[in-house]
């Protein structure tokens, strides 16, 4: 028992990698599906919310919780991230908004000019946004402050014009013709 509880500690910690974020990713995922799904028919068959009302509804507490499970939980640091709040949840949410319309566009065309299902474009399409929704979390909305940024000021111009110049009085000059 304490081989699994082991097992199960690594894959929440930082240290379990790549593959430890797409367990995290996959969990996060799935419990978003299951309060989307649970809100919006709550709502609309116990509660008797017009349909289209308990959809949003359910898709902004899903979107709610998609964020907070993404930034508490999937993409853990030791570090810190290299976004502020404000800038990640710009960048997820214009994320977000890309993906509906891509699903939306590709739904929409693909299934008469290819003459297959709406739903095949549709699983395909989930398929491909969701992939690269995790590459666009992990390198560019949640990811951590590369170690680079955090020793040095991004805006040190006297560093880098002194150390241009010591590279430059090391560098045999060129002549170029």
């Amino acid at each position: 028992m304490s081989s699994a509880r082991a097992k199960i500690t690594h894959l929440r910690s930082p240290r379990s990698g790549l593959l430890g974020e797409i367990v995290r990713f996959g969990l996060a995922g799935g419990s978003v599906a299951l309060l989307y799904l649970t809100v919006t028919t709550v709502l609309s068959q116990l509660l008797g919310v017009p349909f289209q009302l308990a959809l949003a509804i359910g898709f902004t507490s899903g979107l709610l919780l998609h964020f907070t499970l993404q930034r508490v939980f999937v993409w853990t640091h030791t570090e810190e991230f290299a976004l502020g709040l404000r800038h990640q949840v710009g960048r997820y949410l214009t994320m977000a908004a890309a993906q509906y319309g891509v699903t939306a566009a590709s739904t929409a065309v693909l299934p008469g000019a290819l003459g297959v299902a709406v739903e095949i474009v549709y699983l395909v399409t989930m398929v491909l946004v969701t992939a690269v929704g995790f590459l666009l979390m992990r390198f560019v909305i949640f990811h951590a402050e590369s170690p680079h940024s955090a020793a040095q000021p991004p805006c040190d111009f006297s560093a880098s014009a002194s150390a241009s110049a010591s590279a430059s009085a090391r560098e045999p000059s060129r002549i170029v013709g």
